[in-house]
């Protein structure tokens, strides 16, 4: 008996050595990779490649020419078949109402180009030349200094996003606040985004972005700085909070993801009883799991075509303005509220204006960069998320969530600190979607700048 039980005192010592170091090796901080700060993503061989340093201004000019074509191209739409009878967006985006966003942008929106041209050059634009890419970037100054402590951030947006995102936002950050706290904005386009050229070389995923958007920053003058992103601008921004934490000051998302195996085992945990492990008025943003599962399964179908084949979709969408105005909007629909799919008009106008809509696509149609600007889908799940590594160096800088309501997915706020260990808020709000800044500004702007001052107050007790 005495031996029976000998081996198993053993076994179960055995047994709990290997579960706790299984643990240690699943939840042990990975240090930062080694990065190639100047890996080339230009065309031809990179011997040939002198980078030009200099910062050009830009401004956003077509001809009339180029809005005539596109005028005859939406006069020449092909007859839709109609939905079907009591739906909505249910089945994708409403041919009925596809057709009056058509008469409005051929009718109403582009006889007026000349005055949103002058729209979005509002704010002043440049390019420089990073790695082989010629980056487009916005670059707003506050108007008033006097008493007022500056600070840069760096505003990352995603897809089917752009820089027009940030239009309603930017002049809030660079206003002074109550207590004189303003931004110097730097708002680039992701590389291959609007006026930003796209890499000619395999493998320019989240990670190498951020190595890109590090180098821009110092290009323009910064060494320290803010981030703030959503989307791809979420994973960039984490990126460069992680590899650079000597160059952030501060990181803000509206889309706080954790990918670890202890985050993950974290989040499967709660799903039995969630209230356990947050608030309970949040339970049902997260959980049941399988519900939210299948809704988030119903919307990534566009994930799956643009992480295998984003040249196939991107064929077909390139000039094609129709076709580009139905996929991009769609996403403006059901991510802004899942329940918009039951609206005639997808709600799309709840909170945006069209001819803001408008201007997020002609940017894409102009530019002719819907193909490009969904290689980062292919590149990502490829290489980086297939590499944990990456995912598992945590973010030291201050950093805060902000989470919106209606966001695609979310993240128990236990999990956060796998990846963010110097949290500072993570806030919760009732209404929002994926495309915050756009939706609600100002609800982003107070956030931020919450945030902004509890870093600050951090930094003083640091000293």
């Amino acid at each position: 008996m005495g031996f029976l039980q000998n081996i198993l005192y053993s076994a179960l010592a055995l047994a709990i050595a290997f579960s706790y170091q299984t643990y240690r090796d699943i939840s042990k901080p990975y240090p930062i990779p080694e990065l190639d700060l100047n890996e080339y993503w230009g065309r031809g061989d990179v011997k040939n490649y002198k980078e030009d340093t200099t910062i050009k201004p830009f401004k956003i000019s077509y001809s009339a020419e180029v809005i005539k074509r596109l005028t005859d191209k939406l006069d020449d739409a092909p007859a839709f078949a109609e939905p079907l009878e009591d739906t909505a967006f249910e089945y994708g985006f409403n041919t009925k109402h596809l057709q009056k966003i058509l008469n409005y942008w051929k009718g109403q929106y582009l006889p007026k180009w000349n005055e949103r041209e002058q729209f979005l050059n509002q704010f002043p634009q440049f390019t420089t030349q990073i790695q082989g890419l010629n980056i487009h970037y916005i670059h707003v100054k506050p108007k008033t200094t006097a008493n007022t402590k500056v600070y840069p951030l760096i505003l990352l947006h995603g897809w089917p996003g752009t820089v027009r995102e940030f239009y309603d936002i930017i002049p809030l950050l660079t206003t002074p606040s109550k207590d004189n706290i303003a931004f110097e904005v730097i708002a680039p386009s992701l590389p291959g985004y609007g006026w930003s050229e796209a890499a000619s070389k395999k493998g320019l995923g989240a990670a190498k972005i951020a190595v890109v958007f590090q180098n821009l920053m110092k290009r323009i003058g910064f060494k320290k700085y803010y981030v703030q992103g959503g989307d791809w601008g979420s994973l960039i921004g984490t990126d460069m909070a992680a590899f650079f934490p000597e160059n952030v000051l501060g990181f803000h998302t509206n889309m706080c993801m954790v990918d670890s195996p202890i985050a993950n085992i974290k989040t499967f945990i709660a799903s039995f009883y969630p209230s356990l492990f947050m608030d309970a008025k949040y339970v049902d943003w997260v959980y049941p799991f399988f519900p939210k599962f299948l809704t988030l399964l119903q919307e990534s179908g566009y994930m799956h075509i643009q992480s295998t084949k984003p040249d196939t979709i991107g064929v077909a969408l390139t000039g094609n303005p129709v076709g580009l105005v139905a996929y991009i909007l769609e996403k403006f629909s059901t991510w802004t509220n899942p329940a918009y799919r039951n609206l005639a008009d997808g709600g799309l106008e709840k909170y945006f204006t069209m001819d803001a809509l408008l201007d997020n696509v002609m940017i894409y149609y102009l530019t002719n960069s819907i193909t490009t600007s969904q290689r980062i889908y292919k590149e990502v799940f490829s290489s980086e998320f297939a590499d944990s590594s990456i995912n598992r160096v945590p973010v030291i800088v201050p950093s805060a969530c902000a989470h919106f309501k209606y966001e695609l997915m979310h993240q128990i706020e236990w999990a956060l600190p796998e990846k963010f260990v110097n949290l500072l808020q993570s806030n919760y709000f009732e209404d929002g979607g994926h495309f915050a800044a756009m939706q609600l500004p100002k609800i982003m702007y107070n956030d931020f700048i919450d945030f902004v001052r509890k870093s600050l107050q951090q930094g003083k007790k640091n000293e």
